[in-house]
C-alpha cells in the first residue's frame, strides 16, 4: 500500500520574503495560462478540422488532437524564460510544477475524469504554487 505524505505549515514571512511568494504565485499562473491558451487554440483547431470532415470539405480527419506533454512542455521552459524576462527570478521548480498540474489536468479531461481545465484568475481567494525541498532551498527555524 502506497502511503502519500504531505505537511502543511504557517509562515509569517518578512516583506522580501512576501515579495518573492508573490512573484512566484503569479509566474506559476502565468505559465499555467500560456500553455492552456496554446493548447485550447489547438483544440479549437481540431474542433474546426472535424467540422469540416462532417460538412464533406474533408475526406477524413485521422488527425486527433494531442494533449500537453508534459516532458517537452517542461523542456520549452528555458526559451519562454528567454522571451519573458521575469521568469527568472522565481523558483523553476514551481514553474515545472504548474506546467505537470497542467498536464494531469488535460490527461483527466481526456478520458472523461473532469471537466476542461480553465485559466487561472488573479482574483481567486486560493493562490498556491509547489516546489520541492532541493539542496536545503527550503529552510524551517522552530520558533516555540
Amino acid at each position: 500500500m502506497i502511503v502519500h505524505k504531505a505537511y502543511k505549515f504557517r509562515i509569517y514571512p518578512n516583506k522580501k520574503q512576501m515579495e518573492l511568494i508573490n512573484k512566484t504565485i503569479g509566474c506559476s499562473r502565468f505559465v499555467f495560462n500560456f500553455f492552456l491558451a496554446k493548447q485550447k487554440a489547438k483544440d479549437a483547431y481540431w474542433h474546426i478540422c472535424e467540422e469540416m470532415v462532417q460538412n464533406g470539405q474533408f475526406p477524413k480527419n485521422n488527425w486527433k488532437g494531442e494533449y500537453i506533454n508534459k516532458k517537452e512542455t517542461i523542456k520549452s521552459l528555458p526559451e519562454l524564460k528567454k522571451q519573458y524576462e521575469f521568469l527568472k527570478e522565481v523558483d523553476s521548480i514551481a514553474l515545472q510544477k504548474s506546467v505537470e498540474n497542467l498536464a494531469d489536468s488535460y490527461v483527466r479531461y481526456y478520458n472523461k475524469q473532469n471537466k476542461q481545465p480553465r485559466f487561472k484568475s488573479k482574483k481567486n481567494p486560493v493562490q498556491s504554487y509547489t516546489t520541492k525541498h532541493v539542496n536545503g532551498n527550503i529552510l524551517l527555524k522552530a520558533t516555540i
